[in-house]
């Protein structure tokens, strides 16, 4: 397996899991705004989203790694 593979799948598993936490957030906040819980207060709505960014900004460096080494290859 070579890196643009592994970059691809590790891209792809962290965009799903950044959109399921937040997901999850919004539905996690909604139940507490009727006085439910989904999580049984284990992760609060703010700390999901939490995650969910920092899955995202890996995922945004992973991509931007990956325009600059386009662009390398294509000044060569």
């Amino acid at each position: 397996m070579n890196y643009q593979t592994l970059s691809s799948v590790v891209m792809r598993v962290f965009t799903v899991g950044a959109f399921a936490l937040i997901a999850l957030a919004v539905a996690e906040l909604m139940a507490n705004m009727s006085g439910y819980t989904l999580l049984h207060q284990a992760h609060s709505p703010g700390r999901l989203i939490d995650l969910g960014a920092a899955l995202a900004v890996i995922v945004i460096t992973l991509l931007l790694r990956q325009v600059r080494d386009e662009l390398r290859k294509r000044q060569t």
